[in-house]
């Protein structure tokens, strides 16, 4: 229980932090939220491992770094932590908010966005906090955090900046419930963060085997 609560606290900031900058419409909002990632994932790593987002999940389960009976209770603690998280922000500025590619993004575009740099991060916490010639780093964090940064600097301005189902389901489905906003692009933050987390799977089983 332990380790789901704090999958479900470390999900809770990342995804307050998203809805506070973005709404507040902060400068240099992507490093505030790629630094809250970063804190989240010292906070929680070794207790859970700090995933904080089902693709990530999805990727640990497929190379046992996470037991397969605990990769559906981690996404419904990380998806549950996004709900909270949009609840709150809602309750702090009277507002919704929720991904949404950019007006002049192509669908494919924006899908591959979303691939690429959830790709990307699962990759990197498959190599920082899980590869055996890594183990007891103490750069993991930045590693990831920074990950996220750069996602959202280079891709968020297309494809809304997810690259976590989390990040997509739970503020769209809020949004939807208090504001009546649209599902229609929701499928983009589940289709492209699932298919890079697999994706980052596959490529890591042949960087271990070579490790």
């Amino acid at each position: 229980m332990t380790r789901y609560l704090t999958e479900f606290i470390g999900t809770l900031f990342l995804v307050l932090t998203i809805g506070l900058t973005v709404l507040g419409q902060v400068p240099m909002a992507p490093l505030a939220i790629g630094a809250s990632l970063m804190i989240m994932v010292y906070m929680g790593g070794h207790i859970s491992g700090g995933h904080y987002n089902p693709a990530v999940s999805l990727a640990a389960g497929l190379r046992g770094k996470l037991p397969a009976t605990e990769v559906v209770p981690y996404m419904v603690a990380q998806v549950l932590g996004a709900i909270a998280a949009s609840l709150l922000v809602y309750f702090i500025l009277g507002q919704t908010f929720a991904p949404a590619p950019a007006p002049t993004a192509t669908i494919p575009g924006a899908l591959l966005i979303e691939t690429l740099y959830t790709f990307a991060l699962a990759l990197v916490v498959l190599n920082t906090a899980y590869h055996p010639a890594t183990k007891g780093n103490s750069y993991y964090g930045l590693a990831i955090g920074f990950t996220i940064t750069v996602g959202a600097f280079a891709g968020g301005g297309v494809s809304g900046g997810a690259f976590n189902p989390a990040v997509g389901l739970g503020p769209t489905l809020v949004r939807a419930l208090l504001s009546g906003g649209s599902l229609a692009s929701l499928w983009l933050y589940l289709v492209g963060p699932f298919l890079g987390g697999f994706l980052a799977a596959l490529v890591f089983q042949q960087q271990e085997r070579a490790g």
